[in-house]
């Protein structure tokens, strides 16, 4: 087991598998920036290791991951003053002492955009094991990786939409992943997906009960490992090469940039200059969300 703060990195089966678990669960797996360094590290920690052939990526606790940490860079400037405000997300460097937009813009791009990319052209066979109500940047993570399975408890929602008028996330998958209607039904209402309905239209893999989900995963990881590896990665890299023919690589790079005029509206009208139209404590209190139901334009339940 490699130390690290905010997750942990098992390595199984002689080598063969490697498990990267984030390791926050009191946040349920919010991501800061932090926590997306160590996994950048131990994302490439596998793939340079030659007698690795498929990385599971899962999260301790109740939750994959709750999406981005909204609060660690108020926690970071409080805790220093003298750092700019995207100095306290984003640490030093990679543009963040830029003024205006820049230093904003520059951040998302490295830690959002191209981690998420580079881990999605990882030169590994990657599956996300998932569980819990995954929200908005937790499935830029799952997204990125080569298979998903989940939980019978799981669920999918991006609510930026709802809660922060943003047309989604960094990583801009919906189309590709829900289906081009679903993902606006999907952004528009911040509704959940259902894990039942997202194996049907093909973004999850496997479910498995909740209790079995780390052992299934794992037998089902150990099957694809006994692929030559070269089948498997040129497998991967003709679908990814596929995709990337159909339009998807440039599609996330606009979707980015369209990212990225939406928060530079909310920063010209909101008095604070903040690139969302809702404050901090608002996103905090909001209700549970509602799954998407066929047959009602709101469903009754909420999902916490």
């Amino acid at each position: 087991m490699a130390e690290y703060e905010f997750l942990t990195y098992e390595s199984l089966d002689e080598g063969r598998i490697v498990r990267i678990m984030l390791n926050r669960p009191e946040a349920r797996n919010a991501q800061h920036v932090p926590l997306l360094k160590e996994l950048d590290d131990a994302f490439l920690r596998a793939e340079a290791d030659d007698e690795v052939r498929v990385v599971i990526l899962g999260g301790h606790g109740r939750t994959f991951s709750a999406g981005h940490d909204m609060a660690a860079g108020a926690a970071a400037q409080a805790a220093d003053p003298g750092i700019s405000p995207w100095e306290a997300v984003f640490g030093a460097g990679n543009g963040s002492s830029r003024q205006g937009r820049e230093a904003h813009y520059l951040g998302e791009w490295h830690y959002f955009f191209t981690n998420t990319l580079r881990w999605r052209n990882l030169r590994k066979i990657t599956i996300a094991q998932v569980q819990g109500t995954v929200y908005a940047a937790g499935l830029m993570l799952m997204w990125a990786c080569d298979l998903i399975v989940g939980a019978d408890n799981a669920n999918f929602v991006d609510v930026v939409g709802a809660r922060l008028g943003m047309c989604g996330l960094e990583y801009f998958g919906h189309p590709w992943e829900f289906g081009p209607r679903k993902a606006k039904e999907l952004l528009l209402t911040g509704d959940a997906l259902g894990v039942d309905e997202a194996y049907q239209l093909g973004m999850v893999s496997k479910v498995f009960p909740a209790a079995d989900l780390e052992d299934k995963t794992l037998e089902f990881a150990r099957r694809i490992a006994r692929l030559p590896t070269v089948t498997a990665l040129l497998i991967k890299e003709s679908v990814n090469q596929t995709q990337d023919n159909m339009g998807f690589y440039n599609a996330l790079q606009a979707c980015f940039s369209l990212h990225h005029v939406n928060h530079a509206h909310w920063a010209e009208l909101t008095a604070s200059g903040q690139p969302y139209p809702a404050e901090l404590g608002a996103w905090r209190e909001s209700p549970g969300v509602r799954p998407s139901v066929k047959d009602q334009a709101s469903a009754d339940a909420v999902i916490r």
